[in-house]
């Protein structure tokens, strides 16, 4: 079959059913005169008359009805398959690569793909913990999740949390024999759990700010993890200050198990941010999920 039978076809099997030319026209949106070139070009080629002209009127000749009567159901079959195929095109489906620390994915991450995933199954989600900022274009991944203060300038961010708080902590046990801190030099007096960072390898400086005045103290003690659980859970056992997100703290302080110092130089700071390049086209797939993650 030639490829302009399967235009002609379409052609025909329109001014078939509409039994007008003029209706057929505005159905396709040609011109009359196109589409009487159009028929008049392909009964030429099968070399048989398939209308009947009238002033008023078009009627199948017996040739065209039994062409109809094959090509009809042909035609709606594929028009239905290219709407599905466009549907198919536009379904939300694939895999997005997301790099993201494990409080992130706690607090933000798992609770958005909880309330998403159940209604789009050909969506496939990666999930990276890990607790260094990632380049995510080096590393081929689609988006990362980092507090806002840690985006990179040329990457687009989209807020998907409240600001955070970070607090000092301590276990009744470990303040049971020596005084609360009342200003953030006096951690050099305590022992206090240290957090690595995973991206410089450093040591992180607590970082505190009172009226205007900021104050990052580099703390000591037997303690260094890379991660805010391990420290809390050494900070309940009474092995020495933590310094955790609020959140995270907050169960083990409406306890009893952690006691918060310091709250007056605890400020907050930038939420989480999901992150990505500015290049990126979205996929159906992807913009569903920054859809579902963005801070309301």
């Amino acid at each position: 079959m030639r490829r302009d039978d399967l235009t002609d076809l379409n052609v025909f099997v329109a001014v078939a059913e509409e039994r007008s030319f003029t209706r057929a026209a505005a159905r396709l949106g040609l011109t009359q005169s196109t589409l009487s070139h159009t028929i008049r070009s392909f009964e030429e080629r099968l070399g048989v008359r398939l209308l009947t002209r009238t002033t008023r009127s078009v009627a199948l000749t017996e040739a065209g009805e039994r062409l109809l009567r094959v090509a009809q159901p042909g035609i709606e079959a594929i028009a239905a398959e290219l709407t599905a195929l466009a549907e198919l095109r536009d379904k939300p489906a694939g895999t997005v690569r997301i790099t993201t620390s494990n409080h992130a994915h706690q607090t933000i991450l798992w609770p958005a793909l909880k309330r998403l995933l159940p209604g789009f199954p050909d969506i496939r989600v990666e999930v990276v913990i890990e607790h260094r900022f990632t380049d995510v274009v080096a590393e081929r991944f689609d988006a990362g999740i980092r507090l806002g203060e840690a985006v990179e300038r040329d990457m687009i961010a989209v807020r998907v949390g409240p600001d955070l708080r970070w607090i000092v902590v301590g276990s009744p046990v470990y303040f049971a024999d020596r005084p609360a801190p009342a200003v953030p030099q006096d951690l050099t007096m305590h022992r206090c759990i240290n957090y690595r960072n995973s991206t410089s390898g450093d040591l992180y400086a607590w970082e505190f700010e009172k009226e205007g005045r900021a104050l990052n103290v580099r703390v000591e003690g037997a303690l260094v993890f890379n991660d805010t659980l391990p420290a809390m859970e050494a900070a309940m056992e009474g092995f020495g200050l933590a310094y955790l997100p609020e959140d995270v703290a907050a169960a083990s302080l409406r306890d009893g198990r952690l006691v918060a110092v310091l709250g007056d130089w605890c400020p907050y700071s930038p939420g989480y941010h999901l992150y990505y390049p500015s290049r990126r086209q979205p996929t159906p797939a992807f913009a569903l999920l920054v859809d579902a993650l963005r801070w309301r």
